[in-house]
C-alpha cells in the first residue's frame, strides 16, 4: 500500500467531485484548488498508481487523446460537447457486440464515443 499523503487525498477528492474522465491537466487544475504546490510530475506519478490498484482506468479518446476516470462505475460510453469541450458519461451500453461484429471475430472489449452538442450548449443558439 503507498503512503496517503496530502497530494494522494486531493487526487481522490477530485475523482470523488467529477464523475467525467478527466485530462492529467484537468486534474492538476483541480487538484491545486486543493493543494496549490501540486506539480504535475506528482499527478502523473499518483495517477499511474491509483490505475495499478484498481482505482482510476484510461479512457482513450480519439480526440481529446488519454482520461482517466474512477472503476466501479459499470460498463458506459461517453459524449463529447465540441461546443463547451465537456466529456459526459452515457449510463448502460445498447450495443450489440455479436450483431455489429464480423462473423469469426470474437468481441472482448469495445468503447463507443458520441460526439456533437450537449443540451445546454444546444439551448444556448435559440432565441
Amino acid at each position: 500500500m503507498r503512503r496517503e499523503t496530502v497530494q494522494r487525498r486531493a487526487l481522490r477528492a477530485v475523482f470523488q467531485r467529477h464523475d467525467a474522465p478527466l485530462g492529467i491537466m484537468e486534474i492538476l487544475d483541480l487538484g491545486r484548488g486543493i493543494v496549490p504546490s501540486l506539480n504535475i510530475a506528482t499527478v502523473y506519478r499518483n495517477v499511474n498508481a491509483m490505475i495499478e490498484e484498481g482505482l482510476l482506468r484510461r479512457v482513450n479518446h480519439p480526440a481529446l487523446g488519454t482520461l482517466y476516470e474512477r472503476t466501479g462505475k459499470g460498463h458506459h460510453h461517453h459524449f463529447h460537447c465540441h461546443s463547451c469541450d465537456r466529456i459526459y458519461e452515457l449510463p448502460g451500453c445498447s450495443l450489440k457486440e455479436g450483431a455489429v461484429a464480423p462473423e469469426g471475430f470474437v468481441v472482448e472489449e469495445h468503447e463507443v464515443f458520441l460526439a456533437g452538442v450537449c443540451p445546454e450548449c444546444g439551448s444556448a443558439g435559440e432565441t
